[in-house]
């Protein structure tokens, strides 16, 4: 894993689960983590909302001042040239959407100084509304480029139905982001499934669900 990872793609994908268990597997692993709560733009389902967990486990978060309270105000103020500077990883959890993604081109600039220590990963759900077909997929992360002013290196393959999740939910899906990464021109970084699922598959991502909407609690 790169020092520094840009986790993007569309709402409601996983992305921020993915960067939840990213950032603990790290840290339980004795690595100095920060992760950047980069979600400008949804108040619902962000890191921020994590931030006792991340304290228990010893990863450093950085998140808007208006991060959970009722004030939903896109406001931003990270020191990122320092956060991708300093020892250990960095872990930035972007907005969905190429709405989500601007605020990043913002630090474009100072995070390609690190551009050979850096991964860019596109999170996928073929389950997920707007984003089933390949075509529509691959758009919205044309978009997400062009407003972060930043190229993805992979893909992530998070297809899953949520509590309905079955290890075929996971396998059908393969196709689908193999095709994407084909298209886009870039690796399948792997495909995360739910860790109590019973599934055998080379670049496979066991990842514990933390974020659930409220009706699956």
């Amino acid at each position: 894993m790169k020092k520094i990872t840009v986790i993007t793609g569309h709402y409601g994908c996983g992305k921020t689960n993915f960067a939840v268990n990213q950032s603990l597997a790290l840290a339980k692993n004795g690595e100095k983590v920060t992760i950047v709560d980069f979600d400008i733009v949804n108040p619902y389902f962000r890191t921020a909302d994590f931030g006792e967990l991340f304290r228990k486990n010893g990863v450093n978060l950085a998140a808007s001042i208006y991060a959970n309270t009722s004030l939903d105000i896109p406001a931003i103020s990270f020191d990122i040239e320092r956060m991708a500077y300093e020892s250990g990883y960095l872990i930035i959890d972007v907005g969905g959407d190429d709405a989500g993604a601007i605020g990043l081109g913002r630090y474009s600039d100072a995070l390609m100084q690190y551009k050979d220590n850096i991964d860019m990963l596109y999170v996928v759900n073929s389950y997920r509304y707007l984003t089933k077909d390949y075509s529509e997929t691959l758009e919205l992360m044309y978009e997400i480029e062009e407003a972060s002013k930043m190229k993805h290196t992979g893909i992530i393959n998070n297809s899953n139905l949520g509590k309905e999740t079955t290890a075929q939910t996971v396998l059908r899906s393969i196709p689908y982001a193999e095709k994407i990464a084909q298209e886009a021109g870039l690796p399948l970084v792997g495909t995360a499934y739910r860790e109590d699922l019973d599934i055998s598959l080379q670049g496979g991502i066991p990842v514990k669900i933390y974020v659930k909407p409220v009706w699956e609690d």
